[in-house]
């Protein structure tokens, strides 16, 4: 999976998975060892001598982070019916309900079961509130800035010779943003100092009504896009077949009003809803 399809809230539930495993080696739970006792021959349990806490609490937290995780990679796929972004969410909630009351429960709660819990707490809260607040709906990995690389040799983003599926090799060409006057495509004809080019017929037309260009102005041009977004299904379902990535160029293939129709690596097509921002190759 592209990493940069990763946001904010991902990082926060992959880092509480990666201590809510770690938890599981740790002690269950404590005693005091009366006086004059040697209690250097007892080990102290941690979660994998208990198969119930093992896979209710610690496994169960890790394996849905991993759902949810997974589900960025192949958005719209299910299990027994839910979504696996879905699925995952109600495992991690799962988790940390038996591990609030397994830790009231256990009157000597050690360092594992401490950990697990405020572990699954962290957890459950990337898993809900990821999706719904700005700050971990952020990519995790931001994109790199026309600006950068301004005489160090690096490559601004978007405009690399060989960056990602498709685009056309060795071409030098400036990018331009989606719907420029310098571009073509999209149904709008090239533009020169706010007027039409002369001597060609068909860059005189003018787009139709509602923004959509009629089928046979088309043409096919690569795109990026700045964040990571959603490509649905032709058949207009709410759910989406794919994740378009940032620093990936894709195929637009056809527009529909203010839609794309966009081809991904593995030549799934869909229609890109938002638009905003994107950048022509």
């Amino acid at each position: 999976m592209n990493i940069r399809s990763l946001t904010r809230g991902d990082g926060v539930v992959i880092g509480a998975a990666v201590v809510l495993f770690i938890a599981s080696f740790l002690d269950f739970s404590s005693y005091d060892c009366p006086q004059g006792v040697d209690c250097s021959r007892f080990d102290s349990p941690n979660a994998w001598d208990s198969l119930g806490l093992l896979m209710s609490v610690f496994l169960a937290g890790v394996i849905g982070a991993a759902l949810l995780i997974v589900s960025r990679a192949m958005p719209g796929r299910k299990v027994v019916g839910l979504d696996l972004g879905q699925f995952g969410a109600a495992l991690t909630v799962f988790a940390l309900w038996t591990a609030f009351w397994t830790i009231l429960d256990v009157s000597n709660a050690g360092a594992g079961l401490i950990l697990g819990l405020l572990a699954t707490i962290v957890l459950v809260a990337g898993a809900v509130a990821g999706p719904m607040i700005p700050a971990l709906k952020a990519p995790l990995v931001s994109p790199s800035s026309p600006a950068q690389g301004v005489g160090t040799g690096q490559t601004p983003y978007g405009a690399g010779p060989s960056q990602g599926y498709g685009f056309p090799a060795g071409q030098q060409q400036q990018q331009q943003p989606y719907g420029g006057q310098q571009s073509q495509g999209y149904g709008y004809p090239a533009q020169q100092q706010g007027r039409p080019a002369q001597g060609d017929p068909a860059q005189t037309q003018q787009p139709a009504q509602g923004g959509a260009a009629p089928a046979g102005d088309f043409t096919p041009f690569w795109f990026a896009v700045p964040v990571a977004r959603p490509l649905y299904g032709e058949d207009g379902s709410p759910n989406p077949i794919a994740e378009l990535a940032p620093g990936t160029w894709y195929l637009a293939v056809e527009q529909r009003r203010q839609s794309l129709i966009a081809q991904t690596q593995d030549g799934r097509r869909g229609v890109l809803q938002d638009t905003t921002g994107i950048q022509r190759g």
